[in-house]
């Protein structure tokens, strides 16, 4: 029997890191790993180890701050299993000789590869998911398969196989690069079968430099290059494959080359190729839900915006008991506009709410990102969509949040790439509409001039929710609150002067709300520390946890 660690993020019960595990793991140990994201890259050289998931989909290595892969190894012999795999300039995961077998994954990267295997490797992948990498899969000097996976949305080329690689690409699918589906070259002789190849920046698939795959019965469409394309000096079999709506011609083969063309049959039904996305039952997760809308009712305030959660929630849960039932269900938009005043709740609700469809089975991860103009916006033509491409795919499987998106609207003289964040930012959220939830959040009038932007983004949000400002009595609230959560409490009489005070505070667009009352409570500390100091004795703990009514009134002089 293999020996079985497991890692629970800090909990009891397990070891509280990926590198604690690996310390003390022995050669064929199986590492089982509980919910949630670990910031650790994995140096794994010349091990034998396999790395699980407690349950598909629920854990994220994120490396995206570190320049290197989340998993790297030489010679090792490894088993990926249920995880998502994030790097930021590097592959998200690279192997060099050895074996690698990577089983309902997802990977990510911002540049260079999803999955890159060299040296001699030999690579095992099914029902893998790459999206938004620069390459998909980079297979050079190696071998391998790669079945039933999905490729989609990267920059470059979906898969390169090069220096005479060999694998095979057998029901995968391929879509939405900007360069080539497939790009074969420098002696390689690939087999790619039954795969579906689309929506490419160029050939669907590309043969260079004498490789000689065998391309047979894939369906490749809608390519703004040929469907298939064999250069000079290349050979190989090209038999029963579909080209529709590219560039013509569909099959364009160069002087000198000889390939093996055999046409596909007339009534031979188009290939369903692809990955076969974790089935979201079982990541359901009732009692969670509750808990989190049990968390969402004891928020001071926001009665509306309560209710307005509870019917998305209501009728994302409806849909699903229709499609049990085999009825329709239409498309539903997870997209939110949250509008109102600083310090409203609208970070806290919108963090919620992605909690909340991950346990609802909707979203795979619920992770949340903030972002401001800054993260999205260039310095020179191209750079803006490429940044904001760049952000919105890191995001995807949770919430994307973007605070005062007005701004990206808001013409800062000079050249201003603003507007290009807003049409890129159109086009992603109708694409992957059902993988992520863009809220967009800022001043009420300000965030009606941001719609009137851009003719189709006011329809890709499902509903605005109005965030208000806090009435006195609920500002006392929370710095009741907020005290109480740092073992302070406040002495009789002080709650009147609160209440005093925030009836009479000026209430322009610049009031903090709930970030006004952790204001207030900072400057009454910082005057009861004052206070403490001058009483020509150590303070009692009742002293050193009272704040009184002198404190609010030194903090407010």
């Amino acid at each position: 029997m293999p020996q079985v660690l497991t890692v629970t993020a800090g909990r009891p019960g397990g070891y509280p890191t990926l590198r604690d595990a690996l310390e003390v793991a022995d050669d064929g140990s199986v590492i089982t790993i509980s919910a949630g994201t670990y910031n650790e890259a994995l140096q794994l050289d010349g091990r034998r180890l396999t790395f699980a998931a407690a349950e598909p989909g629920s854990v994220t290595i994120d490396v995206v701050s570190a320049d290197q892969p989340a998993v790297r190894a030489r010679g090792a012999d490894l088993t990926l299993r249920g995880l998502t795999l994030h790097a930021g300039d590097a592959n998200a995961v690279e192997i060099a000789g050895g074996k690698l077998t990577i089983e309902n994954c997802e990977v990510r990267a911002r540049y260079g590869a999803g999955i890159a295997v060299s040296d001699r490797g030999t690579v095992q992948a099914t029902e893998l998911v790459v999206k938004g990498a620069e390459f998909g899969v980079l297979i050079e000097d190696s071998t391998g398969v790669i079945e039933r996976c999905e490729i989609s949305d990267v920059t470059a080329d979906g898969v390169i196989a090069r220096l005479g690689a060999d694998p095979v690409i057998r029901d995968t699918t391929i879509a939405g690069c900007r360069y080539r589906g497939i790009y074969v070259y420098q002696a390689s002789n690939p087999t790619i079968e039954r795969c579906e190849i689309s929506r490419t920046g160029d050939a669907g698939i590309s043969v260079a430099h004498h490789s000689s795959p065998t391309i047979r019965e894939s369906w490749i469409h809608d390519a703004t290059g040929v469907g298939i394309f064999v250069g000079r000096g290349c050979g190989g079999l090209i038999e029963g494959n579909t080209l529709e709506s590219t560039a013509s011609p569909a099959l364009q083969i160069d002087e000198g080359a000889h390939p093996t063309v055999v046409a596909a049959r007339a009534d031979r039904p188009r290939v369903s190729a692809g990955h076969q996305p974790i089935d979201r039952a079982i990541q359901k997760d009732p009692d969670r839900v509750e808990k989190l809308l049990a968390d969402l009712d004891g928020m001071i305030g926001l009665a509306g915006v309560k209710n307005e959660v509870r019917t998305l929630i209501d009728e994302i849960q409806v849909n699903e008991w229709r499609r049990a039932a085999g009825l329709s269900v239409g498309a539903v938009s997870h997209h939110l506009i949250f509008t109102g005043a600083p310090g409203t709740g609208k970070t806290t609700v919108a963090r919620i709410y992605g909690e909340l469809l991950k346990a609802l089975g909707v979203l795979p991860n619920g992770d949340f990102r903030e972002v401001s103009r800054r993260d999205l916006v260039g310095q020179y033509i191209g750079h803006t969509a490429e940044k904001t491409t760049e952000v919105f795919t890191s995001a995807i499987g949770g919430v994307l949040f973007i605070d005062e998106a007005y701004t990206l609207t808001r013409s800062t003289g000079g050249s201003d790439f603003g507007r290009e964040a807003v049409d890129t930012l159109v086009k992603l959220m109708e694409d992957h509409r059902d993988e992520i939830a863009v809220i967009v959040a800022g001043y009420t009038k300000d965030m009606a001039d941001f719609l009137d932007a851009n003719a189709g983004l006011a329809s890709r949000f499902a509903k605005t929710m109005e965030f208000e400002n806090y009435e006195p009595e609920q500002l006392v609230l929370i710095v009741h609150r907020i005290a109480e959560n740092d073992d302070y409490m406040l002495a009789p009489g002080l709650s009147d002067g609160l209440l005093e005070w925030f009836h009479q505070v000026e209430r322009d667009q610049n009031f903090g709300n709930a970030r006004e009352a952790r204001r207030l409570l900072e400057g009454m500390r910082k005057m009861q520390s004052t206070r403490l100091r001058g009483l020509g004795r150590v303070p009692s703990r009742d002293d050193l946890r009272t704040l009184v009514l002198d404190d609010l009134i030194a903090a407010t002089r």
